[in-house]
């Protein structure tokens, strides 16, 4: 989808982000408020959630972009997989192969968002847990919760961890296969128990303090 009116009301979130108004080396901008295109695309003739969510995706994964545009692109796919249908419409929209990628990329800023979107839509969703899990992202979200060099990936990653286990047992079984000999847990885990669980949250999120 090429919509001018989406652009538009992307280059508006664009400059009235939080990220926009934050930085110091942004130029100031004139216009505050939106056009009409934009505002047709916003009220009007909006776009679906499931165009929205691939759009958003495909600016994330555009590289001709500046990274500013792509990160608040990432923020506003987040804020639409908040909703549990969205969530559950990423297998249908094949999203979910997308944003496990990004887990992988050499910007830590990808990576944390990747996690943390993965964090939002598992949370109390057994659908989507079923879907992380068979996305091969569990092993990727434990190595980058031990290893990760950035604070901020390895606590969404923890987060995306905690979210994915819980009263899911084929993913906390998984965790647990995937962690490094020295991380291992000696006990059998129930993910129906939060105690239990936390056993191996705590583990993961008392490594990373020690990182720093």
């Amino acid at each position: 989808m090429n919509d001018p009116g989406f652009t538009n009301l992307l280059k508006w979130g664009v400059e009235n982000s939080d990220v926009s108004r934050k930085d110091s080396n942004a130029q100031p901008n004139q216009n505050q408020s939106l056009n009409s295109e934009a505002l047709a695309a916003l009220f009007g003739n909006r776009p679906s959630d499931a165009e929205l969510m691939e759009e958003f995706m495909d600016s994330v994964e555009d590289e001709t972009l500046e990274l500013k545009k792509r990160l608040i692109a990432f923020d506003n796919f987040e804020q639409l997989i908040e909703g549990i249908d969205n969530a559950n419409n990423m297998e249908p929209l094949r999203l979910w192969g997308r944003l496990v990628e990004q887990l992988g990329k050499k910007e830590a800023e990808f990576r944390t968002y990747a996690a943390w979107c993965c964090a939002i839509a598992v949370q109390n969703n057994v659908k989507a847990q079923e879907r992380l899990l068979l996305s091969g992202a569990i092993p990727t979200l434990v190595r980058l919760a031990i290893e990760d060099t950035h604070y901020s990936v390895r606590k969404k990653a923890i987060l995306a961890l905690s979210s994915a286990i819980r009263n899911y047992q084929p993913a906390l079984d998984e965790a647990i296969a995937s962690m490094p000999k020295e991380h291992t847990v000696d006990q059998k885990l129930d993910a129906a128990d939060m105690d239990s669980v936390n056993i191996l949250i705590q583990r993961l999120r008392d490594h990373s303090e020690r990182l720093g």
